[in-house]
């Protein structure tokens, strides 16, 4: 009882005791001292940042309001053999808003708007609507949605927007006080013409990358060096007064073509209104001057809008002329022949007994009109189109001479023009089996391009001389050889045997009974082929068929040559002299004049077949 007492006695004297109060002085003591930490704290920090760390924090607020910039080279133009555009690059940007910038006045939340900011972004989106609908087109509330979406930095307006147009949208920007439009430099290809030579230009897509043609094999001489820009950058745009750091763009070399314009043009709907009427897979028609081999056209059908070639059919936006390999048919005679005559082995009045039919292993060879065993003369051979006569002809040369000679005239390799994907061909080896030189020699058993076979008709029929086949003429005005191509002129068989081969093809042209084969004015020298593929499924000549004409004038001195190529036409009886044949004399009769080539002073006399 009494412990209890005592601790009761003893809360009470707590209760009754007072604290001392603690000194005025001590507590402000304190509080100046918690004071100068603080300030010594800030104090470090700022000597750290401005002293000791200076140099690495101003790069770091630098690098903030830094921007870069690709500036693109501009790619080199394109122009055919009298300067005319075929291919350029029009300077195009991209137009970007800035959503955020707009509602805020430029603000981007950075800084408190005032009343003003806030009354410009209230009218802001409808104000810009109204000017891109003015310089792009379209409708002003087409473009508010992009405008309206504060929540973005960056949103694509339009694209492919001529540069001059954005500088004129932009001054009415700065007239009417508005931001938030800015522009991504991004060239834009054009080709003035359309589908004019698109298989031969090729294209280059969106992203200013080539996709096919000469683009493509061009690629890194007209492409160019891009350059870049850096520059400090605010919210409303560029410093004008700040660091900028400018490597100009280099741009890519221009090039021109020995192609004539107007002369693909005409090609190109010639052979056009061709597959029209015999509803043909596709073709190709070379023009070129035989005494250079120089290209002047290069058609191909079906084409396609290098401007649009998203529109395109895939199978159709190649180069058919350089990159399809096929059997020539016929007009393989033309060369057969010329070996056979430069090689003394026979001449044109050389008299042969031609069989109604040869056997080749499995195979029986035949000539396209029923006979039995007749007798003709070389030139009547060659002028009545007689496989078995060849044959029989070509038996008469070892297979390694033969060989030698296709060589010379360039087959069974590329001519290295500068076209990508262009095609070897295909040419047996020397010592290929008999039947097989059976069959090369009418054109059959190897594969040649359009290209390959017009340039070795060239050689046989310009004197004798070989020259590699040219697209391209010069660089920045200077004359260009495509990489790889030999240019050198060689002779291939000599003057007095390509005169005689000129005279078996004007014999052709002479005793055909239609008249593709004749222009007025002029002498010329055809040779028509007709050929099967091999189809996939029987593993025999009946597959799709390849039908061709070659045509030379004028014959005594040949300037233009003309090779038109059918592949697949559609109806009952197409060859070579039905189908192909109009094409080659159209194109003929038009090159003939454009290029004012003189007429025949003489004209063709008949020579005897038999």
């Amino acid at each position: 009882m009494s412990v209890r007492n005592g601790l009761l006695r003893r809360l009470s004297d707590l209760r009754r005791a007072r604290w001392p109060l603690a000194s005025p002085v001590g507590r402000m003591r304190l509080m100046l001292i918690a004071i100068a930490v603080v300030f010594s704290m800030c104090a470090g920090r700022a000597l750290q940042v401005q002293a000791f760390d200076a140099q690495a924090y101003a790069a770091e607020a630098a690098d903030q309001m830094q921007q870069s910039q690709v500036l693109p080279a501009l790619r080199g133009e394109i122009t055919d053999r009298y300067g005319d555009v075929l291919a350029y690059t029009e300077q195009t940007v991209n137009v970007i808003a800035d959503p955020k910038a707009i509602a805020t006045n430029g603000k981007m939340n950075l800084q408190p708007m005032t009343e003003s900011d806030k009354a410009i972004a209230a009218t802001a989106p409808q104000k810009i609507a109204d000017l891109l609908a003015k310089y792009l087109g379209g409708a002003a509330a087409d473009y508010l949605p992009k405008l309206t979406n504060d929540k973005i930095s960056y949103k694509v307006i339009a694209k492919q927007v001529p540069a001059e147009t954005f500088q004129e949208l932009q001054t009415d920007m700065k007239a009417a006080g508005l931001l938030g439009l800015s522009r991504v430099t991004a060239p834009t290809r054009r080709y003035p013409n359309g589908t004019l030579a698109a298989n031969l230009l090729g294209w280059v897509n969106e992203q200013g990358d080539a996709a096919g043609g000469l683009e493509l094999s061009l690629e890194k001489l007209l492409h160019g060096t891009d350059g870049k820009e850096v520059y400090d950058s605010s919210p409303n745009g560029k410093i004008p007064l700040g660091d900028n750091v400018l490597v100009p763009a280099q741009n890519g070399h221009n090039f021109s073509l020995t192609i004539d314009s107007a002369m693909q043009l005409m090609a190109e709907q010639r052979l056009e209104k061709a597959l029209a009427n015999t509803g043909a897979e596709a073709g190709a028609v070379i023009v070129m001057d035989p005494r250079t081999g120089e290209l002047l056209a290069m058609a191909n059908g079906p084409s396609f809008d290098s401007n649009d070639p998203g529109e395109g059919d895939i199978e159709n936006m190649g180069n058919r002329a350089a990159m399809n390999a096929y059997e020539p048919g016929s007009v393989q005679k033309v060369l057969t022949f010329a070996a056979l005559l430069d090689s003394g082995t026979t001449t044109a009045d050389t008299k042969v007994k031609v069989p109604g039919f040869i056997k080749q292993d499995q195979f029986t060879i035949t000539d396209w009109w029923n006979h039995g065993t007749i007798t003709l003369r070389a030139r009547g051979v060659f002028a009545k189109s007689s496989n078995v006569g060849t044959i029989t002809l070509a038996r008469e040369m070892s297979k390694e001479q033969l060989h030698d000679y296709y060589t010379s005239f360039g087959l069974g390799q590329r001519t290295n023009i500068g076209i990508g994907g262009e095609a070897t061909g295909y040419l047996p080896k020397a010592t290929m089996a008999d039947y097989t030189r059976d069959g090369i020699s009418f054109g059959t058993s190897l594969s040649v391009t359009a290209l390959q076979n017009a340039a070795a008709v060239a050689s046989v029929v310009n004197g004798g001389v070989y020259h590699a086949p040219t697209v391209i003429a010069t660089m920045d005005g200077q004359p260009y050889t495509a990489t790889n191509q030999d240019t050198t002129a060689r002779r291939v068989i000599s003057e007095e045997a390509s005169e005689q081969v000129r005279s078996l093809m004007e014999q052709q042209a002479l005793n055909q009974t239609s008249s593709a084969f004749t222009i007025n004015g002029y002498r010329i020298g055809t040779k028509t082929g007709t050929a099967r593929q091999v189809s996939a499924d029987c593993k025999c000549y009946r597959g799709e068929s390849v039908v061709s004409t070659i045509g030379v004038a004028p014959i005594d001195d040949p300037q233009v040559l003309v090779y038109a190529v059918v592949w697949n036409p559609q109806y009952k009886g197409a060859s070579g002299a039905a189908v192909a044949a109009p094409i080659m004399h159209d194109v003929l009769a038009l090159a003939l004049p454009r290029y004012a080539v003189a007429p025949s002073t003489t004209k063709g006399v008949k020579l005897p077949l038999r």
